[in-house]
């Protein structure tokens, strides 16, 4: 008997981002709309904020901010994120503009292996070098996924709210035009001080510290 063995052929999956529900949600900053996604990179569910429809505006003002359990919810003061989610919603609460939420905490490698870092913190390494020696790189964000966002959402030139300029970089790699720079505030406090000077001098974030 001959046995003959079949070929088999696998199809790459195609993906085609796009817009899976628009949903109305008053907050105490303002009206504004959840967008939940179909077709991205990472299949996690990021979710976009637009307030004032700011969604129809050309090159409106955006915030990508990762999310930080600790600081965001629990006003950790380890770090600056809760602080700069705030003010970027009061913001566009009264201003206008678009937040996208990245489901990225720790910047990329999740909140037990952030929390260990923190433990390295305690012990001198500084938010980097935590990271580097529980053999993460710096950062393991992909704001392709930010991008693909922006696009589902017919949006290719925004004005950024952040001080980081990686974010420029790898959006524009993905076809996203940043106009303008806009810097957040910068929120200095005695625990997170040295979390701020790594930022400034190793991630070459655009912080002005006194």
């Amino acid at each position: 008997m001959v046995y003959v063995k079949r070929r088999t052929t696998h199809t790459l999956r195609v993906l085609h981002p796009k817009i899976r529900s628009r949903v109305r949600i008053p907050l105490a900053s303002g009206e504004c709309h959840f967008y939940s996604f179909e077709g991205l990179c990472d299949y996690k569910e990021h979710i976009a904020l637009s307030f004032k429809e700011s969604h129809r505006v050309d090159n409106p003002l955006v915030r990508i901010h990762s999310e930080c359990l600790t600081g965001d919810v629990f006003k950790s003061e380890r770090c600056d994120c809760g602080d700069q989610l705030w003010e970027s919603i009061h913001h566009f609460g009264e201003e206008g503009g678009i937040l996208l939420y990245l489901r990225q905490e720790g910047r990329g490698i999740g909140l037990y292996n952030k929390l260990d870092a923190y433990l390295l913190q305690e012990k001198g390494s500084d938010t980097f070098e935590a990271n580097n020696q529980l053999n993460f790189p710096n950062d393991l964000r992909n704001y392709k996924v930010a991008a693909q966002m922006l696009k589902a959402m017919n949006i290719l030139s925004i004005r950024l709210l952040s001080n980081n300029p990686d974010k420029i970089r790898q959006l524009e790699q993905h076809g996203i035009q940043v106009s303008e720079q806009v810097s957040t505030g910068v929120y200095f406090k005695t625990e997170n001080e040295r979390y701020l000077l790594a930022k400034k001098y190793k991630g070459q974030h655009a912080i002005s510290i006194v």
